[in-house]
C-alpha cells in the first residue's frame, strides 16, 4: 500500500511536469490553447496589477512619420549584376542606381527575375557577375585592385543587417511570440539591451496597430496582421534597405489594404524601400520609380507618371494593358 500510494504521488508530479514542458515546447503549435490552472491564476494577477497601473487613456502613435529612430535611406547601385541558374539566365547584365530615400516598385510577369534581383540585393542569391553595392560598400565581397573576393559568411552577415525583407510567407518563427519574434535580432545582430530591444519592438507593433497582440503567436493573427508584423520585424534592425518580395500575393484579397496602408506610412520615412509587386495601382501611388523587367532584362524604368502614362517600349504598354 505504501509503495502504491508512492507510486501514484511520483507519477502524478511527473505527468504534471510532463504536461507542462510539453505545452512549453510547443507554443504557438496550437492557434488558441486553453490556459493551464498555473497560467490562468497569472494572468488574472498581472490584468489586475496592470489595470492598477494604468494612469489614463492610451493613445496611439499614427505611422512612422515621426519614428525618428529609424535609420536614413541608403542608394542601392546595382552594377552589371547577372545570374545563371544552369542554362537559364534570370538576370542578364542588371544596371540601376536607387537614390537614397527612393520608392522602387518592380514590375513584370511571372519569371521575369524580379524576385532574384531583391534576393541579389542582400546576398541571398550570389551573383555570377558584377556586383552590389549600399553607400557605397560592397554587399557580400570586399575588393583589392580590380578583383572581388566573397566574405566570410560571419561578415556577409553584418553587412545583411542593414538590408531588411519582408517575404512573401511572412517567415515569423511560429514558436516565439510576436513581441520574441522582434527582438531576437537586435539583440543578437546589433547587441541591444532586452530592455531597450523590447521598448523598439513595442512602439513598432503600436505604429503597425497590434501593440494588442504582442504576447500572441503567429498562429494566432491573420495573413494581413502576420505580414504586419513582419515589416515590424524587418524595421526593428533599423536598415537602410528595405526589400518587399510581393508583401500581399499571399493574402486574401480584403486583408491586402491592411498591409499596402502600413507600406504608404514608411515610404514617407525616408527608408530606401524596393517592392516587387503585382498591385499595379499601388506602385502608381507610392513609388518614385518604376522598374519594368521581362526575361531577366529590365526592359524600362523611369517615373510613375511616364510608365503608367506614355511608355517607350511596346511590351511593357502590352504588359499595362493586360494588368490596368
Amino acid at each position: 500500500m505504501v509503495a502504491t500510494a508512492w507510486y501514484l504521488v511520483i507519477m502524478t508530479v511527473l505527468s504534471i511536469a510532463q504536461h507542462y514542458i510539453e505545452r512549453h515546447f510547443s507554443k504557438g503549435a496550437v492557434r488558441n490553447p486553453v490556459p493551464l490552472p498555473f497560467q490562468s491564476l497569472l494572468a488574472r494577477f498581472r490584468r489586475s496589477v496592470s489595470s492598477k497601473a494604468m494612469v489614463g487613456p492610451v493613445t496611439r502613435q499614427s505611422g512612422f512619420k515621426d519614428a525618428l529612430q529609424l535609420r536614413a535611406g541608403g542608394t542601392v547601385r546595382i552594377q552589371h549584376v547577372t545570374k545563371n541558374f544552369g542554362p537559364l539566365k534570370v538576370l542578364d547584365d542588371i544596371d540601376l542606381v536607387l537614390p537614397a530615400g527612393s520608392v522602387t516598385a518592380i514590375l513584370g510577369p511571372s519569371g521575369s527575375g524580379k524576385s532574384t534581383l531583391l534576393r541579389t540585393i542582400n546576398h541571398l542569391e550570389r551573383v555570377d557577375s558584377g556586383f552590389i553595392a549600399i553607400d557605397g560598400e560592397l554587399v557580400g565581397y570586399s575588393q583589392k585592385g580590380a578583383t572581388l573576393y566573397e566574405l566570410k559568411e560571419k561578415d556577409i552577415l553584418k553587412r545583411r543587417a542593414d538590408i531588411g525583407m519582408v517575404f512573401q510567407n511572412f517567415n515569423l518563427f511560429p514558436h516565439l511570440t510576436v513581441l520574441e519574434n522582434l527582438i531576437e535580432a537586435p539583440i543578437e545582430v546589433r547587441g541591444m539591451s532586452r530592455d531597450e530591444a523590447t521598448e523598439f519592438a513595442s512602439e513598432l507593433l503600436d505604429r503597425v496597430g497590434l501593440s494588442d497582440k504582442i504576447n500572441a503567436y503567429p498562429r494566432q493573427l491573420s495573413g494581413g496582421q502576420q505580414q504586419r508584423v513582419a515589416i515590424a520585424r524587418a524595421l526593428a534592425l533599423k536598415p537602410k534597405v528595405l526589400l518587399f518580395d510581393e508583401p500581399t500575393s499571399a493574402l486574401d484579397p480584403e486583408l491586402v489594404g491592411e498591409v499596402l496602408d502600413v507600406i504608404k506610412e514608411l515610404a514617407r520615412t525616408g527608408t530606401t524601400l524596393v517592392i516587387v509587386t503585382h498591385e499595379v495601382g499601388f506602385a502608381r501611388e507610392v513609388a518614385d520609380t518604376v522598374v519594368f523587367m521581362e526575361s531577366g532584362r529590365i526592359l524600362e524604368a523611369g517615373l510613375p507618371t511616364h510608365i503608367f502614362a506614355n511608355a517607350d517600349h511596346p511590351r511593357t504598354r502590352e504588359f499595362l494593358a493586360k494588368v490596368l
